[in-house]
């Protein structure tokens, strides 16, 4: 199966491209009817879902720093929002909120990105039926594990390693068994 290819360029800024008001325009349009968008590619997905009652995949591929991990928070954002999750339960929030410990545990610093995810992730989310986001489950896999031992000049390891250091001297990290 061929299904569409949005290529994307990360600018490396925010722009004002991924506000509400334009996950609202991109809504219920065709494909070919707006500008390429990340939300455009989303709402394929979303109305083939619920017409077809089948299950959907985005594939976001890129190099590192290329913003494969935003465009697919853009995408689980406008699914929250185009199914009423945002705003009804906040399961993207709490989807997204696992993000930050997944990227320390995950995320290092490279020569070319400060918080480089080093893994890959498969991200399924489920839906009701009404098409509202009822939750998520994350998967990692291709752990660069040579990291862990070592790392390129002008790089650092994985973001926790770090992290673990900067707390040693809280009273929490005594009870974790780590001090020595």
């Amino acid at each position: 199966f061929q299904g569409i290819v949005l290529v994307a360029i990360n600018p490396y800024e925010q722009l004002p491209i991924y506000e509400q008001d334009v996950i609202y325009a991109y809504s219920g349009q065709n494909m070919g009817d707006m500008d390429p968008h990340i939300f455009a590619v989303a709402e394929e997905a979303y109305k083939q879902m619920a017409r077809d009652e089948k299950n959907q995949s985005i594939i976001v591929s890129g190099d590192s720093g290329a913003g494969k991990t935003v465009s697919a928070k853009y995408a689980m954002r406008f699914f929250a929002t185009v199914g009423g999750s945002a705003s009804d339960t906040n399961v993207e929030t709490k989807v997204l909120a696992s993000s930050p410990i997944m990227e320390a545990i995950g995320n290092a610093k490279t020569t070319r990105n400060d918080n480089s995810s080093r893994f890959g992730k498969y991200i399924q989310i489920g839906f009701d039926k009404k098409y509202r986001i009822i939750g998520a489950n994350m998967r990692t896999y291709l752990l660069e594990k040579s990291r862990v031992v070592f790392q390129a000049e002008d790089e650092r390891n994985y973001h926790i390693f770090y992290q673990l250091c900067a707390s040693s001297s809280l009273r929490e990290f005594k009870d974790l068994g780590l001090s020595k």
